[in-house]
Formats: structure tokens, C-alpha cells, sequence
């Protein structure tokens, strides 16, 4: 069984983070992830502190094992966030969009672990100087937001940056991911754009079937002109916004053209307006499945191909 320090430091069964998606991550899907032997994440996003608070105690009564909350402290709502997760027993706290500096003392205190997500060495360096109890190495493969450096070149960086435990992500959707993350250094991995395809993941049946039927050439990024480039579906919505970021639209109608484009994908499935987040490994998620049959299939993929890495060294 595969096993690293990252288990023994949050007491998960398996190296696998389950990704903090914005309005996607609910308590529901955080629990089954969790009870499959992951760490399951509520993700917070943009949401008010009410919201995060309810998913986490969904999340808690359905599972007694360790909740993650993913945290981006971009949020109008961050200061509240903060302090919830402290109010509501959060195990572990990963962030994203900024510098956690502010919030770290406290979450310490409340023993939270604290794993920010990082995209470059110098962030590396300093959540390491912080008290970070881990980093997620996430490559521009991965949904969402992303940063310029790919998977493979951003994780041994990471690693040989920081002492502290690294978690790979982006880009990885099977035990071949999974294994050669292991040997780029990573102690384990965080998948988002898999776990979209769980049977508990409460997205639109719209979205999870776009997932399922993407191909090589599924995704784009938008947004580099604002400074926050994000991957998507290459939808109509992706195209139209593309087509307005390079002719000459304005920073405002930009902003204006994006907002709640992620929800009306989530929620509505909404073809034409919605944003429908997804990492570039969505051609490799060809079914629907529970959770845990999805943590189990990636470790039993991973474990004979790390037994068999010693008949290439002569």
C-alpha cells in the first residue's frame, strides 16, 4: 500500500487531495473523497462564510474522517472564512490567490495543518519561511486558475526549494500521474478535474457529460490579459471571451462578461454563458464513479508501476 509522510502528517489513508473547485467542492463530495481514504476539500471561492460553514457541517456528517477547506484569499469574504474554519474544526486549510500570512498564527493555534497552493519558487521559499506544513505544486495542466510553469517542470523546482512535504498537481488523472509525480519528488497528489466525474460531485449532468466526452484538444485559457488566466472547456462562452479579451474590450466588460459564468456552468449547465472549468487530462476521465472507486483505481494503478521502476536500473 502506498503510503507517505503527507498520511502520517493528517491521518488520510492515501497521498491523494481532492481538489478545492469553487462552487464544485461541497461538503458532500469533501466526505466521500475523505471517506475513500483522501482528503476531501470544501472549497470556499467567492462565497459568503454561511455557505463554507454549512458545507463544512455537511461534510463532518457524513464522514468522521480529516475535511480539508481550500480557501482563495481573493474573496470579499476571506476574513470571514478564516475564522470559520477555525470555529468548525477544519483539519487542514489550503489556500490559493494570495498570501496567507495574515491568517497563518491563528490557524496554527487552532492546530490547522496550512498547505498553500504555490505556481513559482520564490512563493515556495516564503510559505516555507511562514510555517507552511506543506505546498501544493500546481502546474498551468490543471482547471481553473492556472500559473505558467507545467507539472513536470514545477515540481522538482518545488521540491528542491522547500523541505517541506510537496503535493503535485495539475495534469494528473490515473496512476501514471500519480507515480511519476512520486518521482519528481511529490509525496502525493491533488486531482480536481477527476473527481468531476464522481458520482457525488453535485454539478450540472451537462457538465459531468462534457467531462466524459472531452477530447486531447478540450481546453483553453482565457483571462492572461486581466492577469488571472484560467483554463476552461473550449465552450461558446470560452471563444466569446477569448474573442473580447484581444479586441479591445475594456478591463471592466471583461469582468462584467465573467461573472457568474462558473455558477451558470455548475448549476444550470448553461452552454452558451457558462464557464465550465476543467483541467487538460479531461480526455482521460471516460466514466462516471463513486469516489472512493476513484482514489482506489489511481493507487492500485500506481503501485506496479513503482514496484517495476527498479528493472530499469541495471
Amino acid at each position: 500500500m502506498i503510503r507517505s509522510e503527507i498520511c502520517e502528517m493528517l491521518g488520510i489513508r492515501y497521498p491523494v487531495f481532492q481538489g478545492g473547485m469553487a462552487w464544485i467542492a461541497d461538503g458532500k463530495l469533501a466526505a466521500a473523497v475523505s471517506n475513500g481514504g483522501g482528503l476531501g476539500i470544501v472549497a470556499a471561492g467567492n462565497a459568503p462564510g454561511e455557505y463554507v460553514r454549512e458545507q463544512i457541517r455537511i461534510a463532518k456528517s457524513l464522514t468522521d474522517r480529516p475535511i480539508g477547506v481550500n480557501i482563495m484569499l481573493m474573496s470579499p469574504f476571506v476574513d470571514e472564512v478564516a475564522k470559520i474554519v477555525v470555529e468548525e474544526g477544519a483539519e487542514v486549510v489550503t489556500t490559493g490567490a494570495g498570501n496567507p500570512s495574515k491568517y497563518m498564527e491563528a490557524w496554527k493555534v487552532a492546530n490547522i495543518k496550512v498547505i498553500p497552493v504555490v505556481a513559482s519558487v520564490a512563493l515556495a521559499k516564503l510559505m516555507t519561511r511562514l510555517g507552511a506544513s506543506a505546498l501544493i505544486a500546481e502546474g498551468g495542466e490543471s482547471g481553473g486558475h492556472v500559473g505558467e510553469l507545467t507539472t513536470m517542470a514545477l515540481v522538482p523546482q518545488i521540491c528542491d526549494a522547500t523541505t517541506l512535504p510537496v503535493i503535485a498537481a495539475g495534469g494528473i488523472a490515473d496512476g501514471r500521474g500519480f507515480a511519476a509525480a512520486l518521482m519528481l519528488g511529490a509525496c502525493g497528489v491533488q486531482m480536481g478535474t477527476r473527481f468531476l466525474a464522481a458520482e457525488e460531485c453535485t454539478i450540472h449532468p451537462i457538465y459531468k457529460e462534457k467531462i466524459v466526452k472531452a477530447n486531447d484538444l478540450c481546453t483553453m485559457v482565457t483571462g492572461k490579459r486581466l492577469g488571472h488566466p484560467v483554463r476552461s472547456l473550449r465552450t461558446q462562452f470560452a471563444r466569446r471571451y477569448s474573442k473580447a479579451e484581444y479586441g479591445g474590450a475594456s478591463d471592466e466588460e471583461l469582468e462584467a462578461l465573467a461573472t457568474g459564468a462558473l455558477r451558470l456552468a455548475v448549476q444550470e449547465g448553461d452552454t452558451e454563458n457558462g464557464c465550465f472549468l476543467a483541467g487538460q487530462i479531461a480526455a482521460m476521465v471516460d466514466r462516471v464513479q463513486p469516489a472512493a472507486d476513484i482514489i482506489k483505481e489511481v493507487i492500485e494503478e500506481a503501485e506496479p508501476l513503482l514496484s517495476r521502476a527498479s528493472s530499469w536500473v541495471k
